[in-house]
């Protein structure tokens, strides 16, 4: 059992059911073969242990809150304050060999590391015949550059630290996926056991013990009886013990004591092995009585590990790259093949054939079309077609593996002799198609080191873990999962998806008649568009130079053009929902009085059959209703507690007719001055649709008379519902993102700067990104509260930035130029769409909802 960490309180009590959180970081006590001063930043002394009389004659109480110039020399000083200006990044340790801290008394070998704001000094008498780290380590790295496979460079490590610290066993103990971990290399002396190819499970090495690994590579406990020396005074006068996470003569647990008791150990050294930042695992080093090697071989064996672990991880790289490259040369010959004959594809037995070169399986399954073929050790039909059901709600047209298929579909364990994991390779995103490789559940025999169960037994420190029996191999069947596949192999899989995925689209007949008929169908749309651009663009020409003309101020012009814009966007959304065709008259006159009346728009009041209107009719109308609308709210009816009856209908020769009437407003004056809107208001109709338009200021209220004509009315359809009614836009409630912080993605400068304004209007601090890479920068050097996400972002999309904030809990919204038929991932199905050009009306609207739900 390793030793463990947990909270900073020294006194922390251990027992069998907490051990594994045990504060090794702070024992609040040393091993005694050295001694520990720790000192303020402005070198008084903070701490010492209790043996440093043993050492240089000073006994605690001389020594704490004195100057440390009052205890060494002047050069010692001089060097320590030196070293210690070379110390980078939180966990550097620097070392001085064979320094004279005090005149008159022997040399010691020196290690200072910082710990919070103090910096610790750590001591041991120095060996007069120190050896050359440099060459013996230069020396033992050219050794093991020699090894010519992964098996013997382990054991080459093994025998390297071995020769160099003289323990009577070497250990390379390397870490599973799941947390247990075996031994895949030895070296040890002749007459005792080996422990190669033994198994240990995860809770020997939990976690938090791991971290500490990653902090400090290097440990060594020089007698497992020996006493512990106590570090003075426990706590600081703020109640803190002594982090010692760096320490290296940090104290031993007594769990771990007794464990290595157990085991007949009497000392042991441990180094960590790290590769790309994880821990791949340890050279873990026992004797079978007290051993401390000098401070220069100690110093040595950590250099060594960590070019071991540079040099395992170039091998691990370079057998990677090597397996990747035979991959892709398979894949290429399975797309040679395949353009000869595409009939392979749907071959099972064959595609199992040539996939099983690059990953090892024991079945495939191939499902294209609704048809299935199987080969070698698969589940049956019914089954595989359950398999590929469960895929196509898991695996969202990415490779997917798993080692324990039961693990997701309970069922899957009847069968876990032919099919206990899988990998599938998806073929095409609507409908799926996929290849499965299957592999057989993996009825091995794990030698685990001893029983991995809790047996309790009460030792000298109370209830603790029993020995492992000397360590004898204890053997348990692991059953219902497969070999796992691995990073490299799930990297070939999507290798040979790209590849097949290809080949399905390039071979297919009907696919290339659709891509004709997608590309035929593509220029008709890119030349419709080009005419509405043209038409939108000039349109809104129109209304800047009409509006700049009759506004009073920069704000009014502002405010005047954003409204019409705004009525604009509504109509076209609403015409653009069934794909540019017909609109209803009366979800016209619903949106534009929910705008700007919300929840009082029952003062518009509205009678007439349920009137269809074309496109271009729609989006005129929409224009005059908007202008009406204003008008009424500033100067008529909807300024004071008035109300709005407009009335329509359909006469003879099929024109519409609309009487618009206003009471119970203020008098009614007639203008003076014509500006744009009124323009709108009496010449759009009749020169737009050649209809009629008029308008009588009368004294009780403003009346109008618009006609249709016939041309431009559709159907009449049945009445609508109250249900079907559109609901009002609410106006933006200030401070609805007080506090928060709001990341847009947006890569159109304009629109993006626009968005800030809103997103600040309504409280939030607003952090913007132009692409995905610069989203994943911000949100790993903020905090965000919210998101708004532009789905198309130029030649990318938003959507890894959107699995990444769902990942970490993150609410957002999708703000989109495509309306609702922006084609999205079914795990964003119920996602709220914000349509542009959106307002902070529109914004606040769809917000609110969602951050109502977080604070509910």
């Amino acid at each position: 059992m390793a030793e463990r960490t947990d909270a900073d309180d020294a006194s922390f009590a251990v027992d069998i059911n907490n051990c594994d959180r045990e504060p090794i970081h702070v024992p609040g006590t040393i091993q005694p073969f050295g001694f520990l001063i720790a000192v303020t930043a402005d070198w008084l002394v903070s701490r010492v242990s209790a043996n440093c009389e043993k050492f240089i004659g000073l006994a605690p109480e001389q020594m704490l809150g004195k100057p440390i110039n009052d205890i060494f020399s002047a050069d010692a000083i001089h060097s320590l304050r030196n070293r210690i200006t070379l110390l980078r990044g939180p966990d550097a340790v620097e070392r001085i060999f064979s320094l004279v801290l005090i005149d008159g008394i022997k040399p010691f070998d020196i290690a200072v590391h910082f710990s919070g704001s103090l910096v610790v000094i750590e001591a041991e008498p120095a060996f007069a015949d120190e050896m050359e780290a440099t060459s013996m380590v230069r020396s033992m790295v050219s050794r093991l550059a020699q090894t010519d496979s992964m098996a013997a460079f382990l054991r080459d490590g093994a025998r390297q630290v071995r020769a160099l610290t003289g323990f009577d066993r070497v250990m390379v103990y390397r870490f599973a996926d799941g947390g247990d971990g075996e031994v895949v290399a030895e070296a040890l002396r002749s007459g005792i056991d080996s422990f190669f190819g033994l198994h240990y499970p995860a809770s020997d090495i939990p976690t938090q013990a791991r971290a500490l690994y990653l902090r400090n590579i290097f440990r060594v406990i020089a007698d497992v009886k020996a006493a512990p020396v106590p570090v003075i005074p426990t706590l600081d006068p703020s109640g803190a013990a002594l982090d010692m996470s760096l320490s290296l003569l940090r104290a031993v647990s007594p769990i771990h004591i007794e464990y290595l008791g157990n085991m007949g150990v009497g000392a042991s050294l441990s180094i960590s092995i790290i590769v790309e930042g994880r821990l791949w695992g340890l050279f873990a080093c026992h004797h079978y009585g007290p051993r401390l090697p000098t401070f220069a071989q100690r110093s040595a064996a950590e250099l060594f590990g960590q070019i071991f672990s540079m040099m395992l991880e170039s091998r691990e790289r370079a057998e990677t790259a090597e397996y990747e490259g035979k991959a892709r040369q398979v894949a290429d010959r399975l797309m040679s093949a395949v353009a000869q004959d595409h009939d392979l594809l749907s071959n099972a037995r064959w595609l199992g054939d040539v996939i099983f070169d690059t990953v090892p399986a024991d079945g495939v399954g191939v499902y294209i079309d609704g048809e299935m073929t199987l080969a070698g050790l698969t589940p049956d039909r019914s089954a595989f077609t359950a398999i590929v059901s469960m895929l196509n709600r898991a695996a969202a047209s990415q490779v997917f593996a798993t080692d324990c298929l039961s693990g997701i579909m309970p069922e899957a364990a009847a069968y876990a002799d032919r099919a206990a994991g899988l990998l599938a390779i998806p073929l095409s995103r609507r409908p799926r198609d996929y290849v499965v490789l299957f592999r057989a559940e993996q009825m091995r025999s794990v030698r685990w080191a001893g029983n991995q169960e809790k047996h309790i037994e009460y030792g000298p420190n109370g209830p603790r873990l029993s020995p492992r029996k000397s360590f004898e191999e204890w053997s348990q069947l692991v059953k219902g999962t497969s070999v796992p596949f691995t990073p490299a192999e799930l990297r070939v899989a999507e290798a040979l998806r790209t590849a097949l995925l290809e080949v399905v689209l390039r071979l297919s007949d009907s696919a290339n008649e659709e891509r004709q008929k997608a590309h035929e169908k593509q220029e008709l749309l890119i030349a419709e568009l080009n005419h509405r651009v043209r038409n939108i663009l000039s349109l809104i020409r129109g209304l800047l130079s009409q509006t700049r003309d009759n506004a009073r101020s920069v704000d009014e012009f502002i405010d005047k053009l954003e409204s019409r814009v705004h009525a604009l966007a509504r109509a076209h959304d609403q015409i653009t929902a069934d794909r540019w065709a017909p609109a209803r008259l009366q979800d016209l006159i619903d949106v534009e009085a929910g705008a700007y009346l919300g929840e009082k728009r029952d003062r518009v009041r509205q009678t007439g059959p349920n009137v269809l209107l074309t496109p271009s009719a729609f989006t005129v109308l929409a224009l005059v209703i908007h202008e009406m609308l204003t008008n009424a709210a500033k100067y008529g009816a909807l300024s004071d507690g008035g109300t709005v009856s407009i009335d329509w209908h359909v006469d003879a020769d099929g024109s519409l007719l609309i009487d618009w009437n206003e009471s119970g407003g203020p008098a009614v004056v007639a203008p003076t001055r014509r500006g744009f809107g009124s323009t709108v208001i009496e010449r759009s109709i009749p020169y737009d649709l050649d209809g009629k338009a008029e308008i009588a200021y009368r004294l009780a209220g403003l009346e109008a008379h618009f006609c249709i004509p016939s041309t431009h009315v559709v159907s009449i359809l049945p009445d609508v519902t109250g249900s079907e009614k559109t609901k009002p836009l609410h106006a933006p409630t200030p401070g609805l993102l007080k506090g928060r912080n709001v990341l847009l993605v947006e890569d159109n400068m304009i629109i993006a700067m626009d968005g800030e304004d809103a997103l600040r209007d309504l409280g939030a601090e607003v952090i913007t990104a132009a692409s995905v890479g610069r989203a994943r920068e911000a949100l790993a050097s903020h905090r965000v509260d919210f998101a708004v996400l532009d789905f198309n972002l130029g030649n990318e999309t938003s959507l890894p930035v959107a699995d990444l904030l769902a990942e970490n809990g993150i609410s957002f919204l999708f703000a989109t130029g495509y309306g609702d038929g922006l084609d999205l991932p079914d795990r964003f199905g119920q996602l709220t769409l914000l349509k542009k050009p959106y307002s902070g009306a529109t914004l606040a609207q769809a917000i609110a909802p969602m951050i109502g739900a977080e604070n509910a």
